[in-house]
């Protein structure tokens, strides 16, 4: 048992290291989420916030079509088991999800980027309140919602957002690991 506990201790020393050298970095926190604004910033050329605790939007779009608009980034694991949605407005929704999480019990759980969505907050709200869906944290999205919603990979026949050959290349680094 003690020699469990002190392979634990090493194996968290070691992913403190790493998370440090993720935010010296991005220059915040290694949290998945603060990882995903810094991501979305350098693929979308979006202007943070000036805090981290903005009400409502993450920051603004700087250039391309959605220029001047405000943007709520978010990362999840599996955005098929909702996403959280603030009372606050904003434009869009910019969700990045992994992978599907498998049935049964989940020891491990990679941080990838296999899927991106652009929702356009208005339309969003409109479809959610027609169904009667609770708003607020993990609130539900049907599979449909996410397939138009869809912009990353590029499958979705009329995606709300064209990306561009390098904003596609940009995200696949995060993609399943090549074995």
């Amino acid at each position: 048992m003690t020699e469990k506990l002190h392979r634990l201790a090493a194996l968290l020393q070691a992913r403190d290291d790493l998370d440090a050298r993720i935010a010296a970095l991005t220059g915040r926190s290694a949290r998945p989420g603060d990882i995903g604004e810094f991501i979305a910033v350098q693929v979308f050329d979006i202007e943070l916030a000036s805090t981290a605790i903005q009400a409502g939007y993450d920051g603004i779009f700087r250039s391309g079509p959605l220029a001047g608009r405000t943007v709520n980034v978010k990362t999840y694991g599996d955005a098929f088991t909702g996403i959280d949605i603030s009372p606050h407005p904003c434009d869009f929704y910019l969700v990045f999800g992994g992978p599907p999480r498998p049935l049964g019990v989940v020891r491990h759980h990679q941080w990838q980027i296999s899927a991106a969505y652009l929702f356009d907050s208005r339309r969003l709200l409109e479809t959610l309140a027609t169904r009667g869906v609770k708003i607020g944290i993990a609130t539900s999205i049907r599979r449909a919602d996410l397939d138009a919603a869809r912009i990353y990979p590029g499958t979705n026949g009329s995606p709300p957002l064209r990306l561009t050959p390098e904003q596609t290349a940009l995200l696949s680094l995060f993609g399943a690991p090549v074995m």
